[in-house]
């Protein structure tokens, strides 16, 4: 069902594209939106090595859930800081798509541990993670994505 890759010499290992996944801390999670036009958004994610998927929290209303609730099939795409080689202008980067399906979970325990996990990809501070999801964990929702097809490729600008 999904495409391979046409440049397969460009092609990352599953265990790169995990990596990936794992050390950035932002991508681009797009829904089928209005009228059949996609909707991607900027989202913060927490990659699960238990279970292999992908964990995102948001607001209990909007765009983003209205699709969704019609289509539960979205891509997810991350890409890291990339590099250049001496005397090179040409940026080489690594990305990676993770086509997959999204569970919307509402349980706030749930919420309160995948979140903290999140939050720690961005700070140690317990103090500042605590107050966060005493203050807004009853307000939010974790979108699962369960991943059925992941690829990566490095993208060389030149």
């Amino acid at each position: 069902m999904f495409r391979e890759l046409t440049r397969k010499n460009k092609q990352l290992s599953t265990e790169d594209c995990i990596a990936i996944l794992k050390k950035q801390t932002r991508g681009v999670l797009s829904v089928n939106g209005d009228h059949g036009y996609p909707y991607g958004m900027p989202m913060n994610h927490w990659y699960d090595e238990a279970s292999g998927n992908l964990y995102f929290h948001c607001g209990k209303g909007g765009h983003r859930l209205d699709a969704l609730r019609q289509d539960d099939r979205v891509s997810f795409c991350v890409f890291d800081e990339g590099y250049r080689l001496p005397d090179e202008w040409a940026l080489n980067v690594k990305s990676v798509i993770v086509f997959g399906r999204i569970r919307v979970i509402d349980d706030v325990d749930k919420v309160k541990t995948v979140t903290a996990q999140l939050s720690r990809k961005f700070t140690q501070d317990e103090t500042y993670i605590q107050t966060e999801i005493d203050t807004y964990a009853h307000k939010t929702l974790l979108l699962e994505l369960i991943p059925e097809h992941l690829c990566g490729k490095l993208v060389q600008e030149s």
